[in-house]
């Protein structure tokens, strides 16, 4: 099974990338798509030799391609000496082995390539169960043209006559008992996430998922943030497994950023699927960061491909917090200014250099400001926990210590209310009122 879903054995492949405009296409649309394809290729390790783009009204059933257009580029392989053709389009897999057969190449489509980029990419447990299964999922209806060799195996000893199971047959079902035995391992990854989120919200933190086009500088921004070393690599995909940090905001308040898997055009489904394990944290978050690239000159297309994942995940309604990232880089300047204006809360930032950083934070602290309440109380000593708790998830503006308790005006998150109601109390003995205090965290 290793042998199948090997998809890129060598890493000196050279590949020619083809670019179908299809009569709904335009040209310019096929262009920008070829240019991320030839991203994922250097990505996985290939090398790209030379990119086409042919003109088919409709894609060929058998070939995708037209009979002799097909001619034509299997001498262009030849005598280039190409290994590998890499489609811009998925490919059945009727198509995927017609085309092997006739440019005697070997031949990928996009999702193959980030299936691949995604394998490699993989650290975590949990991050290799996902990309198994995508994997096995497109595999599985493909093993019919993987085989050449369909003979029956006869039967074991003493078996007289009939045959046996096609091989075929036999990886079918070891590839299905995979799947299932995945989906499985998933769902008690699924299970996992739910309970640590129930645990967080439990604490009161507040949780923002940070989204965005793979390669817009999400990673970047999460180890700027909060001090995390996530790998950061000018790559596509180059992380995937999710990761969670603290972060703590101007007014104390704390709240947990979690990085998640970028976005693409042409994001296969049955991936987001596979994925939605992890992106549960994006409909789980109460805030988004939408991480865009306001050096990118494609950067609205990038942002319609995010907004329209969102969407497909049901999360397009979220309340969402525009980070414009790479100010710092030449062709930024003249578009964050008009790009701000296509959000409702917007915020520059070079997450590389820490720009904006602080507004930021104020942004983000602003935006969770009515999820607390400032309160006076009177705390027994012996409520030590409690105090330690707020200290920990809340803000102290001050304290009086006096007999067996403590005053304090503080700022608690509003799901920790009902733990201290019972010691709220009047502002007295030496407790500042709150118009006296600078940083009222008071909505």
């Amino acid at each position: 099974m290793d042998q199948l879903l090997s998809l890129s054995e060598n890493a000196k492949d050279r590949a020619l990338l083809i670019g179908v405009v299809q009569r709904s296409h335009k040209l310019a649309d096929v262009e920008d798509s070829l240019d991320e394809l030839a991203q994922l290729a250097s990505t996985s390790g290939a090398v790209v030799a030379d990119r086409v783009i042919c003109r088919q009204p409709r894609p060929h059933p058998a070939t995708f391609l037209g009979r002799g257009k097909i001619e034509s580029l299997a001498e262009r392989v030849l005598s280039e000496k190409l290994t590998m053709v890499v489609f811009d389009d998925d490919l059945s897999p009727a198509q995927g082995r017609n085309l092997e057969e006739l440019m005697k190449v070997k031949i990928l489509d996009r999702t193959q390539m980030i299936l691949d980029i995604f394998a490699q990419h993989a650290r975590t447990k949990e991050g290799s169960l996902q990309i198994e299964l995508a994997r096995l999922q497109y595999l599985l209806p493909r093993l019919r043209h993987m085989w050449k060799h369909l003979e029956r195996q006869r039967g074991g000893i003493g078996v007289m006559g009939g045959a046996g199971e096609q091989q075929m047959e036999v990886d079918r079902r070891r590839i299905q008992e995979r799947i299932d035995r995945l989906g499985s391992e998933i769902e008690q990854v699924r299970l996992r996430r739910a309970e640590q989120r129930r645990g967080r919200r439990r604490h009161g933190w507040a949780l923002i998922t940070l989204v965005g086009y793979t390669n817009a500088g999400k990673s970047t921004l999460l180890n700027t943030l909060t001090g995390a070393h996530v790998l950061a690599y000018d790559q596509l995909f180059a992380t995937l497994d999710p990761t969670t940090r603290q972060l703590q905001l101007p007014n104390n308040q704390n709240a947990l950023i979690t990085d998640t898997v970028g976005f693409i055009r042409k994001l296969p489904h049955h991936l987001v699927d596979a994925f939605k394990a992890t992106l549960e944290e994006v409909l789980e978050a109460d805030i988004l960061l939408h991480v865009i690239d306001a050096s990118h000159p494609k950067v609205d297309e990038q942002i319609e491909a995010v907004e329209g994942v969102l969407k497909d995940l049901g999360a397009s309604m979220k309340f969402t917090v525009a980070v414009l990232n790479k100010i710092d880089l030449p062709g930024a300047a003249g578009q964050w200014h008009r790009l701000s204006h296509r959000f409702q809360r917007a915020v520059a930032v070079s997450a590389l250099t820490g720009e904006g950083l602080e507004e930021l934070r104020d942004e983000l602290a602003d935006c969770l400001r009515d999820r607390s309440t400032r309160a006076f109380m009177r705390l027994p000593l012996s409520e030590g926990q409690l105090l330690a708790q707020l200290k920990s998830v809340g803000k102290v503006f001050s304290e009086h210590y006096e007999n067996e308790s403590v005053l304090l005006d503080a700022s608690l998150p509003n799901k920790m209310v009902s733990r201290y109601q019972a010691f709220f109390c009047e502002a007295q003995n030496g407790v500042a009122a709150p118009e006296e205090l600078p940083g009222d965290a008071t909505p």
